[in-house]
C-alpha cells in the first residue's frame, strides 16, 4: 500500500471558489464560441465542469467511532494524490495525464483525458484530523479518520436521588 500526502486546513472554501471560477471562465469561453447565443448556458457549465474536473465515486462509512472514506481513483498514482482535511470536510485532488505512444498502434477510440481530480466530502460529524490515515492500493484511496471526542454521542445514565 502506498501512503498519500495529507495536509490539515482550517477551511477549503477558497479552493472551491477557485475551482468555481475556472469552470465559470471555461463555460463563458464555450458561450463565446457560439458567438454569444444563449442556446444552453447550463449545458455550457456542465461541459466546462466535465472538461476541467473528474469527480471520482466515493463511499463514506461510519463504524466504531471512525469515518472511512473510499474513493475510486483508477489510473492515478499515489504520489500524485493530495488530501486536504479540516474537522468538517476533506478534499481529494490529483492531476491526471494521458498520452499515446506512436509505436503502440493506431488509436481508434480514446476516452481518457488529462485533467484534475477534485472531490470534496463533508463529514456528518467533526473529526480528529491529527489522527487521519490514508492508504492507496489498486486504484482505491482509503481515508480513515476518528470522530472527534466532542462529536461522539454519549449516553448518560440518570439515577434517582
Amino acid at each position: 500500500m502506498a501512503c498519500v500526502l495529507m495536509t490539515q486546513r482550517d477551511s477549503i472554501i477558497d479552493q472551491l471558489e477557485q475551482l468555481h471560477q475556472r469552470i465559470a471562465r471555461r463555460a463563458y469561453e464555450l458561450f463565446q464560441g457560439r458567438n454569444g447565443f444563449w442556446d444552453d448556458p447550463f449545458g455550457d457549465w456542465l461541459s466546462a465542469e466535465r472538461e476541467l474536473v473528474w469527480k471520482p465515486a466515493v463511499e463514506l462509512r461510519e463504524q466504531d467511532g471512525n469515518f472511512t472514506l473510499e474513493a475510486a481513483l483508477a489510473g492515478v498514482e499515489a504520489k500524485d494524490i493530495k488530501i486536504e482535511i479540516t474537522p468538517r470536510e476533506v478534499v481529494i485532488k490529483a492531476a491526471t495525464e494521458h498520452t499515446h505512444a506512436a509505436a503502440k498502434g493506431e488509436i481508434h477510440r480514446c476516452e481518457f483525458a488529462p485533467g484534475q481530480v477534485f472531490r470534496s466530502v463533508t463529514f456528518p460529524k467533526a473529526v480528529d484530523v491529527s489522527k487521519a490515515k490514508a492508504e492507496y492500493q489498486n486504484g482505491l484511496l482509503n481515508l480513515t479518520v476518528p470522530i472527534a471526542p466532542e462529536a461522539r454521542v454519549t449516553r448518560v445514565e440518570v439515577k434517582a436521588a
